[in-house]
This record gives structure tokens, sequence and C-alpha cells, in this order.
């Protein structure tokens, strides 16, 4: 197995896989700690379903680099969203349920409707789940990610005291001056650019997993902010490279390979914890 594991990684596309797969866990799982503490995790779901919506009316309309189509919107839908869930007619949650469904049955009727493929269900399977276009990337789209992760994560250090002041206490930052509403935009705009970026890799479906459980995992033994924080990144990356790698060699779907290899870590962490508790 390590000989086969070492042909493989051998292969551009193999090494394509890895830096692009590694550079969308950790850019997720940096925001993911901010909106579950937050109680908005179910924006990157939201948003999913926009852009999978998106991606429907670049097929429609024959573009040949959907990104140009589905980034703008996603990230505008992602602006609509905040402004909206400000809205004391139209509470968050509300808003991110009416654009999510109605951006997801959108996508599905226009596919319907407009098909160009003969394999529609496989088509939206793939889009919903993940495909293995990771595993054709192109030396332009790995450059491409790596532009807009490497911009993510200078974002988040560069205002990492405004984030953390943001998602513990909005009345508190307000007060200190800090203009909340256009940190909060910023994060929205981060985590729609995320979204798209992961759509290969996981599929429109799978990319809260991507967002929550890697946070999740490290709450149950961290509990500083930053503590919480790089746990989050280092087990995000390592099992977006575990799962990876067993979806190569077992042939199974990346995007549930991560997902599931995210889940047993989110177990051993859980029962990591309770012994702990137990011992202490």
């Amino acid at each position: 197995m390590m000989d086969m594991l070492r042909q493989y990684l051998s292969f551009p596309f193999v090494q394509y896989a890895l830096v692009v797969g590694v550079l969308i866990a950790l850019c997720s799982s940096l925001l993911g700690v901010t909106l579950v503490l937050k109680r908005f995790s179910f924006i990157g779901d939201g948003l999913s379903h926009v852009a999978f919506g998106a991606m429907a009316v670049a097929g429609v309309l024959h573009l040949t680099n959907d990104m140009l189509f589905v980034l703008p919107m996603t990230v505008l839908c992602a602006i609509l969203l905040l402004r909206t869930g400000q809205n004391t007619k139209i509470k968050g949650d509300a808003a991110v349920a009416m654009i999510s469904v109605g951006a997801l049955a959108m996508g599905y009727l226009l596919l319907n409707l407009f098909s160009t493929s003969s394999n529609l269900s496989g088509d939206v399977c793939t889009t919903l789940f993940g495909s293995t276009s990771i595993l054709t990337l192109t030396q332009a789209e790995v450059w491409l990610c790596v532009g807009l992760s490497s911009a993510v994560v200078v974002i988040f250090l560069l205002f990492y005291n405004k984030i953390f002041a943001v998602t513990f206490d909005e009345d508190f930052a307000r007060a200190c001056g800090t203009r909340v509403e256009a940190y909060n935009l910023l994060i929205a705009i981060v985590i729609a650019v995320i979204i798209v970026l992961a759509m290969n890799l996981v599929g429109s479906l799978l990319i809260s997993a991507l967002i929550i459980f890697p946070a999740m995992s490290a709450m149950r033994l961290f509990r500083s902010f930053r503590g919480v924080t790089v746990c989050s990144a280092a087990l995000s990356v390592t099992c977006a490279l575990l799962g990876i790698l067993i979806s190569i060699l077992g042939g199974t779907p990346v995007g549930s390979t991560i997902v599931a290899v995210d889940i047993a870590a989110f177990l051993i962490f859980s029962v990591i914890a309770w012994l702990t508790r137990k011992a202490g």
C-alpha cells in the first residue's frame, strides 16, 4: 500500500488535489469557529445551495468558466442574507431557509428545463455531493485556489482581533468603536468565497461539514478562541489529507470520505473529552 501511495503521489493531478484540499480545509476551519460561536452555522449551507443555483444558471448560459459567474452571485447573496437577516420582519434563520431552498429548487428546475446532458441525475448528484473533478484540476485552477485561499488567510490574520470581538460581543465591540456591520459583511463575503472553492471538493450539500465539524471537535478539548481556532485548522487539514488519500486508494467519493473522516475525528475528540472529565 505504501508503494502504491508513493506512486500516486508522484502524479501531478494528485499533488494538485492535495494542495487544493488542504487550502480549502484550512480556510473553512478558520471561519467555521466564528460561525459556530455566532450560532450562524447554516449560512454555509444556505450559500452552498445558492452556489448550486448559480452553477445551474452558468450551465444553462454555456459559460466556459462558471467561477466568474458563481463567485459574484454567491457573494451577492451573502450580502443579501446579511442585510435580510437584520430585518425585523425576516429573522436570520428564516432568511437563510428562504434563500437556501429557493436557490436549490430553481437550480434543479433550470437543469431540468435546459438540460445539456443525457445524464441529468448524475450531473446533479456530482454537483451536490462532490465529484472526481478535484482530481482533474488544471494548473490555472490550482493557482486561482492558492490566490483566493491566501487572501482569506491574510484577511483572517489581519482582522483577527476585530473578528474575535464581533464573534463574542457585538454590543461591546460597537461601543468600542468597531464597525460591527462592516466586519459581519467581511465574514459573509469570505465564507462565500470558501463555499465556491469547496464546491468541487465536497459538493454543495456537504460543505457545511467542513465548516462545522472541525470547530465542534476542537471545542470538545479547548476553551480559548485561539486554541479552538488553531486546533480546528490543524484537524481540518489532517482530515482533508486523510480523506483524499483514502479516497484515491479505496476508490470512494472524495467529498463523502473527507466528511466521514471529520465525523470520526469528532467522535474521537468527544470520547477524549468525556474521559478527561471522568478522570478530573
